[in-house]
């Protein structure tokens, strides 16, 4: 087949028959090497995308990749090892290689595979695969599409590219204590990176959509005017008076505040007392209003899991109920660490949500009256160990609940603590992009420093 014909394939059941067999001989082959007990994951995908600058082609790739993990334990050492190759020889290898490891490691009373009344019983059809007919053609017309589309204004005056992927993947688990399973997923997206100038001052925007489901992204050429026009906003924007202010984050940043809270209660950073949130379990976080829950077998859910990086089902569940924080998102491992039960978070949160009004960003502009949106953070000044914040960003301004001009170069102070106690409202515009789904949220004023 020639590459302009290619087009992904769906993942049938005798290629999952396949994998699921592949595991079944790994797990036969540490048990004969002497492994005393093992877990497995197999991953196989394949993708196309492309990328277009000023209307040629930069990039063009299709790839077929394919991986076997495997973790040993020899009684409660443990070793892990991982190879792009499945023959047999390299099984052999691989898991020789994972139990010289677990020869050179220590004993860890917390390791070990999951008890067998945790994993998951059942792998339900989570609406997760939506192979894309899409040909490397049609990929590079829809992204000159884009791109196109977003530099019909003289002053965008350059472009950092459009990019149209495409993507297919089969995941598979197996372990020791019985358990087997296995799910298809997929990702496709387009995206739009461009230049905007005027006065001799430049400024830098994009836009893209992420879907599991084709059909459901956002028009190639909607996704390039999008980037223009968030672009162009961007053009004469100026620094704010240092001071304090309320403070609307816009969606794309409000998701890394939220995420921010995830990483904060997540079990690795609390078993190595790195969180500020460590020790705060069923304790007042955020205002009484606010619910923050996670809905990992959300189906066709951006991060939608039947099962945990352990095999442990996942399910339906708060971390926060009316501002308590009543669960820490915990994997396997950190649970044993902590004394606790796991969560069924091996691998992280999927599909989270913060309660919300049906107040949209105008709205809450609106109840903010004067103050600044963010709408880009950027900078490493987040630390989880104290609950400092401090990033640099960009926004716009807003007076009389109207957004007024464009804002740049100032930076935002405040505790990760006191910003969520102080949350005012949750947007309704809410963005499913991704594991974290959130619409604008309005903070109580924050220490701006600007000129």
């Amino acid at each position: 087949m020639s590459i302009s014909a290619t087009t992904l394939a769906q993942p049938d059941e005798s290629e999952l028959d396949t994998l699921r067999e592949r595991a079944r001989r790994v797990l036969a082959e540490a048990e004969r090497q002497g492994a005393t007990a093992a877990e497995v994951g197999i991953s196989a995908g394949q993708g196309l995308s492309v990328t277009v600058r000023l209307g040629e082609i930069e990039t063009l790739e299709f790839h077929r990749d394919r991986a076997v993990s495997v973790t040993l334990f020899v009684g409660q050492r443990k070793g892990s090892a991982s190879s792009s190759d499945d023959s047999e020889d390299s099984i052999r290898e691989t898991v020789a290689a994972a139990l010289a490891i677990a020869g050179q490691t220590g004993e860890d009373p917390h390791s070990g595979l999951a008890e067998p009344e945790l994993l998951a019983q059942d792998i339900p059809d989570l609406d997760l695969c939506h192979v894309w007919p899409l040909t490397p053609a049609d990929a590079i017309e829809q992204a000159q599409q884009c791109e196109a589309a977003g530099r019909t204004d003289e002053r965008i005056v350059n472009s950092e590219g459009a990019s149209v992927s495409s993507s297919v993947s089969v995941r598979v688990y197996a372990n020791s204590n019985g358990f087997l399973g296995a799910y298809a997923g997929s990702h496709h997206s387009r995206s739009c990176v461009l230049v905007a100038e005027q006065d001799d001052a430049m400024q830098r925007d994009y836009w893209y959509d992420s879907q599991r489901d084709p059909a459901a992204l956002m028009a190639p050429a909607e996704v390039g005017q999008r980037a223009a026009s968030r672009t162009l906003a961007r053009l004469g924007a100026a620094r704010p008076a240092t001071g304090e202010y309320p403070v609307l984050f816009a969606p794309e940043v409000a998701r890394g505040l939220i995420g921010h809270f995830t990483s904060a209660i997540s079990g690795g950073a609390l078993y190595r007392k790195a969180s500020f949130l460590r020790d705060r379990l069923n304790s007042q976080v955020f205002p009484e209003w606010v619910t923050i829950a996670e809905q990992p077998r959300l189906r066709g859910g951006a991060a939608s899991a039947p099962f945990d990086s352990d095999g442990i089902a996942t399910r339906d569940q708060a971390f926060v109920e009316q501002g308590m924080l009543v669960r820490y998102a915990l994997g396997l491992y950190a649970a044993r660490r902590l004394g606790l039960a796991p969560t069924g978070n091996g691998g992280g949160v999927r599909n989270l949500r913060i309660t919300h009004g049906d107040e949209d960003q105008a709205a809450l502009c609106r109840r903010m009256g004067n103050g600044i949106l963010v709408t880009e953070v950027m900078g490493q000044g987040v630390n989880l160990v104290t609950g400092d914040y401090s990033r640099g960003a960009s926004g716009f301004r807003v007076e009389n609940g109207e957004i007024s001009e464009p804002l740049e170069e100032f930076t935002i102070a405040g505790h990760l603590g006191d910003m969520f106690a102080s949350l005012v409202a949750s947007g309704s515009d809410v963005d499913q992009r991704g594991h974290i789904h959130c619409g604008s949220l309005l903070l109580a004023p924050l220490k701006i420093a600007g000129r």
